[in-house]
């Protein structure tokens, strides 16, 4: 029976492309003579934790699921930039005895014989911590222009003379709007909602 793979790939930004990752790992794949079952790609930053990550959430209910035997990413960022999340998806395909293989390394998480690679766990840990350092130093750098950007006279914000549409407004407002079709006062309004009696009015000048 062929190895049964799946294909995980991640990119950051809407701008990127997978493209790269998805043809070299199924090139991989079929020079192994592999089956690829399920090739997933996800455009999300790799810092969010698990939960919050459609893909890996889909990788993990398949590999709970269904016969998978290995994992192919093109590097061990792909799977997460954050360390710890990045260790809780190994350690249960670590569990479920299905080893990851990392392209870019030619590097798998578990032996033929179904093992933890000593070597794998070794460089992974500090490939991980490297890529959470990583996403930390980029955080900084950003949070540094942006106090720059500031600092020099900078605004950020919306333009002047930017006037909220109708429909942006009452969407702002729903709970605003709930009361007004109740009938309540503009002055009971704000009181209820925390809202000025000035913002009340404009909506319900809109209705």
């Amino acid at each position: 029976m062929k190895t049964r793979v799946i294909i995980f790939t991640r990119v950051s930004t809407t701008i990127q492309d997978y493209k790269r990752q998805i043809n070299e790992l199924f090139e991989y794949s079929n020079r192994r003579g592999y089956d690829t079952v399920k090739v997933i790609s996800e455009k999300i930053s790799g810092g969010k934790k698990n939960d919050e990550r459609k893909g890996i959430q889909e990788l993990l209910d398949l590999v709970r699921t269904q016969k998978i035997d290995k994992i192919l990413v093109w590097e061990l960022s792909r799977l997460g930039r954050d360390s710890f999340q990045v260790a809780k998806v190994i350690n249960e395909l670590n569990e479920l005895k299905i080893s990851l293989y990392i392209h870019n390394y030619s590097l798998e998480t578990l032996n033929s014989g179904g093992e933890v690679n000593p070597m794998a766990k070794f460089m992974i840990a500090i490939l991980s911590e490297f890529a959470s350092m990583e996403r930390d130093s980029i955080k900084m750098r950003l949070a540094s222009g942006y106090k720059n950007f500031r600092n020099d006279g900078g605004r950020v914000g919306r333009k002047n003379g930017y006037k909220v549409g109708k429909d942006e407004l009452l969407s702002k407002h729903q709970d605003v709007l709930k009361h007004l079709k109740k009938g309540i006062s503009i002055r009971n309004i704000s009181k209820l909602t925390g809202k000025s009696t000035k913002t009340v009015q404009k909506v319900k000048h809109l209705v």
